[in-house]
């Protein structure tokens, strides 16, 4: 049986926990619809989810069409969880981007369209809640061609929207020059032929919308109400036609990639993995992270629904895996894929600090923690050991209620925090070089170059030293070195957008103690001079945002933005109701949410996501350091002198 991994991704609140239901439904899996304002969904099972409406955590549920198996991975919708729904496209085969019929393209639905554009990802376009008041399908057409791609082939027409009995009316070989007007430009041979007028059959161009659909080029688009069921069959039918199912290989080396770790009722750690060739079977050892390895001691697949237990998982099934306790989100299993995890969309803009009221809690609240970073690591915990300070990152308010509250219903702490601040980072802005020859106490020759790359590049490290003048592991030594120091530049922020060359290198051989670890520790020193001598910027997140208020607010609503910093573009006019775009510092966007009830009559509508980093304008904001800080000599030799 083929196997396909389908991701259901939207902004918050255009239907897509609802969507899954009926899909579930529609495939015999489930014998009554649930609710997500009900609480009695499949896949937001956490006490939190229920209660707030909201999806936190993905979840697998799976269903059967012909000879298709689909795993169906509900994800976050809510911007302060993206980095669930970061982890599930390393095993995506295709997806389904909700977009609703009432408030159309919103910020969050554009960051999910261009990460599935740049990875290629195969994506149906499914336009929900045609049934709702207000909705308005033809302006929803514009905006996704307009704002998100115009490669979209609509399969359909909405009839009656707006009425509780809207409903879907595909188009069919009737329709064919529909279809060869939009898949013609993507296909020079389709082209030719339409050019010539020799005609495209229905089949033909059927058999052009799946290849275009599976390349990436082409989104055919959909309409039609998860609540009633209008055009859920015919999107159905699409995900099994025209989206890539898989015939993994059972026989070949085993490969795959977690992309989800939770805790067990005996606190026993499962990990949710993606495999992509090869067969698991209970009480293998497997290979997996960087050098770990542990016996499986019991697996489930997901089959028609739940995950049941099963001996053996095979290629392109999704399992839960017990007996990994050293495996992590990211890890591979078995042998790496080439195009390993990476990150697709930015990590956390805010942090603030986290204590327990308790202070005898205080070990407890640290333990805990570290359980929650083993589920999501971007919350990327860094411990102040001076301050006695935890710090966590994160994406904003909401997901730092959710923390407080897990921490309170699932380990008995009750936690409190500081005031969240923006997370800035640094860029350079010149070329510096620095070297440093054997300088008491390290028996190590280091040179580095730092310089500009391009934008939202990350960190690349390369060498440009004599072949052989240090042994691989010494590399390996200090471009973690490099790496790791980073995290914190000049004013504490970490450091991005960066190329470090190594440009000198020597191992001194009559020395016992010319190690690996020596070059690991006299490199931070060397990067922060050549970092202090190229120069940084520090460059603050900024958000794009969207704002639906009544019309006649808009006046005073602008100053607010003024007095914010947030620049606004030119309002777009729906009825009764304006819609605004524009740009916020991540700073300021707390701020915002909390005037507009207030400034709208509690009828505003916000929704932000991360857009870009900018120069930070007047005095540049510092952070305090975490590491043994190598931009004060002396303290950094005492302190590493005391760790060794």
């Amino acid at each position: 049986m083929r196997t396909l991994n389908l991701g259901i991704l939207a902004h918050v609140d255009a239907g897509k926990t609802s969507l899954t239901e009926r899909l579930l439904y529609g495939a015999g899996v489930i014998d009554e619809i649930g609710s997500v304002d009900g609480g009695n969904t499949q896949t937001d099972s956490l006490d939190q989810e229920r209660r707030r409406g909201i999806t936190i955590k993905a979840a697998v549920a799976s269903f059967v069409m012909g000879d298709v198996a689909v795993n169906l991975i509900d994800t976050p919708g809510h911007p302060d969880f993206i980095a669930e729904v970061e982890r599930v496209l390393s095993v995506l085969d295709g997806a389904v981007l909700v977009v609703s019929a009432v408030e159309g393209v919103q910020a969050q639905t554009r960051v999910l369209m261009r990460t599935l554009q740049r990875l290629r990802i195969p994506t149906l376009i499914f336009i929900n809640k045609i049934d709702r008041r207000g909705a308005d399908p033809d302006r929803v057409l514009r905006g996704i061609a307009e704002r998100l791609t115009p490669a979209i082939v609509p399969m359909g027409l909405a009839q009656g929207a707006g009425e509780r009995d809207a409903a879907f009316a595909p188009f069919g070989p009737s329709d064919a020059e529909r279809l060869s007007d939009r898949l013609a430009g993507q296909d020079d041979t389709l082209l030719a032929a339409y050019l010539e007028g020799d005609g495209l059959s229905y089949g033909r161009l059927r058999k052009a919308l799946k290849r275009q659909t599976r390349q990436g080029r082409a989104h055919p688009v959909f309409l039609g109400s998860a609540i009633t069921g209008a055009g859920v069959d015919d999107l159905m039918a699409a995900i099994i036609t025209l989206l890539p199912a898989t015939e993994g290989d059972a026989e070949a080396p085993v490969s795959g990639t977690v992309f989800k770790v939770e805790r067990g009722p005996a606190g026993e750690k499962i990990a949710y993995a993606r495999l992509f060739s090869g067969a698991l079977h209970v009480r293998d050892r497997l290979a997996f992270g960087q050098g770990g390895s542990a016996k499986l001691t019991s697996l489930q697949v997901f089959d028609r629904g739940p995950a049941v237990p099963r001996d053996t998982a095979v290629a392109g099934q999704i399992a839960k895996l017990w007996g990994l306790a050293g495996i992590q989100i990211g890890d591979a299993i078995g042998a790496p894929r080439a195009d390993g995890p990476r990150h697709h969309f930015a990590p956390p803009t805010l942090e603030t600090v986290i204590y327990s009221r308790r202070p005898e809690d205080r070990r407890a609240l640290h333990a805990a923690l570290i359980q929650l970073a083993e589920q999501d690591p971007l919350i990327n915990l860094r411990q102040d050991d001076e301050r006695q300070e935890i710090f966590v990152s994160l994406y904003g308010e909401v997901q730092k209620e959710v923390i407080g509250e897990t921490l309170a219903q699932d380990y008995g702490v009750e936690a409190a925090f500081r005031e969240t601040r923006m997370i800035c980072v640094e860029r350079p802005v010149g070329v510096g070089t620095a070297i440093e020859q054997a300088p008491y106490p390290f028996i190590a020759t280091i040179g580095l170059r730092v310089e500009p790359a391009p934008l939202d590049s990350g960190v690349a490290f390369q060498l440009e030293v004599e072949f052989g003048s240090l042994p691989l592991s010494f590399h390996k030594a200090v471009e973690e070195s490099v790496r790791e120091t980073l995290g914190q530049g000049l004013h504490g922020w970490r450091v991005t957008d960066c190329k470090v060359t190594m440009t000198h290198g020597i191992r001194y051989r009559d020395w016992a103690t010319s190690t690996p670890s020596e070059h690991r520790n006299l490199t931070p020193l060397v990067l922060m001079a050549a970092l202090k001598r190229a120069g940084v910027q520090v460059c603050e997140p900024v958000h794009r945002f969207g704002l639906e208020l009544p019309a006649d607010l808009l006046g005073p609503i602008l100053p607010v933005l003024a007095r914010l910093g947030a620049s606004a573009g030119v309002p777009e006019m729906r009825g009764g109701a304006c819609w605004l775009e524009g740009d916020i510092s991540a700073a300021r966007i707390h701020d915002l949410q909390q005037q507009l009830p207030g400034l709208t009559r509690g009828e505003g509508v916000l929704t932000a996501a991360f857009d870009h980093y900018r120069p930070v304008r007047g005095e540049i904001p510092t952070r305090p350091r975490t590491d043994n800080n190598p931009l004060n000599r002396k303290d950094y030799l005492t302190r590493v002198a005391r760790r060794g």
